[in-house]
C-alpha cells in the first residue's frame, strides 16, 4: 500500500508549486496599456470609489441606529484604520507598478495559490458590488419619480416569487451597467474624463450640503435633552466604526490602475493619501452637519440628508442631494467596472485564469474582452438577482485582501533582493564574479542529481548584513537563529503572528457570547495569545529590513501592518456565519479553477526547469578557510560504496 502514497520529494515539489512567487520583469514600466493617468486622475478615481451612496445613506443609518452624533468619532477611527491598509497598498503600488492590486502584491511576495484566491475573491466582490450599486441607483431614481418605474415593470412584466431572485427584473439597473461598460471600453482616458465630470458634480453637491448645513446647524441637537453626543456609549462608537470602515474600501482602484499611471512611483502614494484624506474629511463633516441640522433620533435612515433639508423647510435642496447621490453612485460604478477587468487581465496574463481575458485592444489599449464579459455578467446580476443577501459578502473579500497585503509588506521588507545567477559554462564549474569572494555571503548554485544544491558561507560579517538576517545587536542573545537562511525566521514569525491574531480576535469576539468562557480562562487566553502576537512582532523586528528605496515606504514596519492585520481579522470574525458559508463555497469553486487550469498554465510553471538526465553529481565540501572542494561522485546508476579517490586536478583545496 505504501507504493501508492506520494513520495516526500513529490509533496515538497507540489508545495513549492503552490507557494512560488511571481518573477517580475527588469523594466516594470513596460506595459501594453496606455500610461496616461496623472495624480489628479488617480485621486478622483479613488474619491469616486469611496464617496458613493454611503455618504448619503450610511451616515444617517449609523447616526440613528448605532452611534448617535458620535458617528463622527466612528468615522475618525475608521479613517485611521483604513489608512493602515491604504499605506500598504501605496508602498506596493509604487514598488510594483503593475495592474492587479492585492492579487499582484500577494503573488510577488507570498505565493501563487494565495494570490489566486485573493484575486478570485476580489473578482466576486467587484461583480456583486457593481450590481448592488446599480440597483441602488435604480431605486433612488425610481423614488424621485414616485416609484412609477417599479409599478410599470410589475404591471407589464410581472413579479417573481423565487428564492435568491429579485421581486421584479430591474431593467434600469442593467441598462446603466451596459452604458457604463461601453464607456469603459473606449479607453482609460475616456473613463477618467467621465469620472471627472461625475466627481465634480458630486463634490459640488457635498460643498453645498456643508455650507447650508452649517448655516442651519443647531448645537442644541447634541445636548443632553436630545440624548447627548454619544447616547450608545463606547460600544456604539466601536460598532459604528466597524460599519463605517466599509465606506473606505474603494481606494484599491488606484493600485489597480498603477500600470496606466504616468509616474506610478510618485502618483500612486500621493493619490491614495489625497483621496483617503478628502473622503475621510467629507464623511466627518457631513456627519457633523447632519446631526446638527436635526436631532439624530429623528433621522430617516433611507434618505437622511434629503429628509433633513425637507424638515428644515428647504424641500428644493432634496433634488440637489438626489442629483449628488446619483452622480456619486455613477463614480462607484465606473470604479468597479474599471478595476475588475484589469485584475482579471493580470490573472490571465500570468496564466492563472483563461488566456482570452489577457487580450488588449490595440487601439484603446484596454482589456476589452474582460470589460465586455464581466460588464454583461454584472448587468445580469443586477437584472434578476436579489443582492441584499449577498451584499455582506463584499466585506469578507475586501478584509481578506487587506490582511494578505499587510502580511506581504512584512515579508517583502525582510526579503533579500532576487538576483539572477549566471549559468555555468559547459564542462566547467561556476566561477565567482570578480567582486565575489569566498566570504562575500552570496548564494551559490551548483547542478546536482535532482535539484540545485545551494550553499551559503557562514561569514558573520558585522559590517554589512542582508535583509532577513539577525541584527548584530541581538546575535549574542539569539545566536541559534543565525543558522537559518535570511528571511526564514521572519516568514515563520509572520505565520505565528497571524495565527495569534486569529486566536486573540476569536476570544474577543466569541469568548463571552458563544464560548461562554469563565472569567479566569478568558483572561488567561487573552494574555497568552497577546504574548504570542507581541513575541512574533519582536522576533520580526530583530531582523534586518531592506534599506530605504526611492519609492514610498510605509513607516513603523512591522508594527503598522501588524495592527492592520489584527483589525481586519477582528472585523472578519464579526461577520455572520452565512457570510462565511458563502465564502467557503466560493473558495471551493476557486480551488477547482486553480487546480483544473491555473496551476498547469501558470507562467511560473513554464519557467521551471524540466528534469534532465545527468551523468554525474557533485558534492561541495566547505573547508575551514571558506574555500570549496568539489569531488566527483559516481552516478546513481553505478554501485558506489563510498566516495572515490580524486586527483589534485579534480579538487581545489
Amino acid at each position: 500500500m505504501a507504493r501508492w502514497l506520494p513520495r516526500s520529494t513529490d509533496l515538497t515539489r507540489f508545495c513549492q508549486k503552490l507557494n512560488r512567487v511571481k518573477t517580475l520583469e527588469d523594466d516594470m514600466m513596460e506595459t501594453s496599456f496606455n500610461r496616461c493617468l496623472s495624480t489628479i486622475d488617480l485621486t478622483l478615481l479613488g474619491i469616486g470609489g469611496m464617496v458613493g451612496s454611503g455618504l448619503y445613506v450610511l451616515t444617517g443609518t449609523v447616526a440613528k441606529e448605532i452611534a448617535g452624533p458620535a458617528v463622527i468619532v466612528s468615522f475618525i477611527i475608521a479613517g485611521f484604520a483604513s489608512l493602515l491598509a491604504a499605506l500598504c497598498y501605496a508602498e506596493f503600488g509604487a514598488r510594483v507598478p503593475k495592474t492587479g492590486s492585492a492579487y499582484m502584491f500577494t503573488y510577488v511576495s507570498v505565493g501563487e495559490i494565495w494570490a489566486f484566491l485573493i484575486g478570485w475573491n476580489v473578482l466576486l466582490e467587484y461583480m456583486i458590488g457593481g450590481a448592488a450599486v446599480a440597483r441602488a441607483w435604480s431605486g433612488y431614481l425610481d423614488s424621485i419619480f414616485n416609484h412609477k418605474i417599479k409599478n410599470f415593470t410589475e404591471t407589464h412584466v410581472g413579479t417573481w416569487q423565487v428564492p435568491f431572485l429579485a421581486r421584479y427584473p430591474d431593467f434600469l439597473a442593467a441598462a446603466i451597467l451596459l452604458v457604463a461598460t461601453a464607456f469603459i471600453s473606449f479607453g482609460a482616458k475616456v473613463s477618467s474624463w467621465l469620472n471627472h465630470v461625475f466627481s465634480a458634480i458630486s463634490m459640488g453637491v457635498i460643498l453645498f450640503i456643508l455650507i447650508m448645513g452649517f448655516v442651519l446647524a443647531q448645537p442644541k441637537n447634541w445636548s443632553a435633552q436630545e440624548g447627548g453626543f454619544a447616547p450608545y456609549g463606547l460600544s456604539g462608537i466601536m460598532a459604528g466604526t466597524a460599519t463605517c470602515f466599509y465606506a473606505f474600501v474603494g481606494f484599491d482602484v488606484i493600485a489597480a490602475s498603477s500600470e496606466e499611471a504616468r509616474n506610478p512611483q510618485r502618483a500612486v502614494p500621493r493619490a491614495i493619501a489625497f483621496s483617503l484624506g478628502l473622503a475621510t474629511g467629507a464623511y466627518i463633516l457631513v456627519s457633523v452637519v447632519l446631526t446638527l441640522m436635526v436631532p439624530w433620533h429623528t433621522l430617516d435612515p433611507d434618505s437622511a440628508l434629503a429628509d433633513a433639508f425637507y424638515r428644515r423647510g428647504y424641500a428644493w435642496a432634496g433634488f440637489l442631494v438626489a442629483a449628488g447621490s446619483i452622480c456619486a453612485m455613477n463614480t462607484v460604478l465606473l470604479s468597479n467596472l474599471f478595476s475588475l477587468p484589469r485584475i482579471v487581465y493580470a490573472m490571465a496574463e500570468d496564466g492563472l485564469f483563461f488566456r482570452v481575458f489577457a487580450r488588449v485592444h490595440p487601439r484603446t489599449q484596454v482589456p476589452v474582452v474582460g470589460i465586455v464579459v464581466f460588464g454583461l455578467l454584472m448587468a445580469l446580476l443586477a437584472l434578476v438577482f436579489d443582492l441584499e443577501a449577498l451584499v455582506q459578502f463584499l466585506s469578507i473579500g475586501t478584509l481578506l485582501a487587506y490582511t494578505f497585503v499587510a502580511a506581504s509588506i512584512i515579508v517583502l521588507r525582510f526579503q533579500q533582493q532576487k538576483v539572477d545567477v549566471p549559468a555555468p559554462a559547459a564542462g566547467g564549474r561556476p566561477s565567482p564574479e570578480p567582486h565575489e569572494g569566498p566570504s562575500a555571503g552570496e548564494l551559490k548554485e551548483y547542478e546536482s542529481f535532482s535539484d540545485k544544491l545551494q550553499l551559503v558561507d557562514r561569514d558573520k560579517s558585522k559590517e554589512h548584513r542582508e535583509p532577513g538576517q539577525l541584527k548584530a545587536a541581538f546575535e549574542p542573545y539569539l545566536e541559534f537563529l543565525s543558522d537559518f537562511y535570511p528571511g526564514e525566521v521572519v516568514t515563520v514569525a509572520v505565520v505565528t503572528l497571524m495565527v495569534s491574531a486569529i486566536c486573540l480576535c476569536s476570544i474577543l469576539v466569541f469568548g463571552n457570547t458563544h464560548l461562554h468562557l469563565p472569567t479566569w480562562s478568558y483572561s488567561l487566553l487573552l494574555v497568552l495569545f497577546s504574548l504570542g502576537f507581541l513575541l512574533s512582532l519582536l522576533l520580526i523586528w530583530a531582523h534586518e529590513q531592506q534599506r530605504s528605496t526611492q519609492t514610498f515606504q510605509i513607516p513603523l514596519v512591522p508594527l503598522s501592518p501588524a495592527l492592520s492585520i489584527v483589525l481586519n481579522i477582528y472585523l472578519m470574525l464579526k461577520l455572520s456565519y452565512m457570510t462565511w458559508l458563502r465564502f467557503a463555497v466560493w473558495l471551493l469553486l476557486g480551488l477547482l479553477v486553480y487546480f483544473g487550469y491555473g496551476i498547469w498554465h501558470s507562467k511560473e510553471n513554464l519557467r521551471e526547469p524540466r528534469p534532465q538526465r545527468v551523468s554525474a553529481r557533485y558534492v561541495v565540501f566547505p573547508s575551514g578557510s571558506l574555500e570549496e572542494r568539489v569531488q566527483a561522485v559516481q552516478p546513481s546508476s553505478q554501485p558506489a560504496t563510498g566516495l572515490p579517490d580524486t586527483d589534485t586536478d579534480d579538487c581545489k583545496r
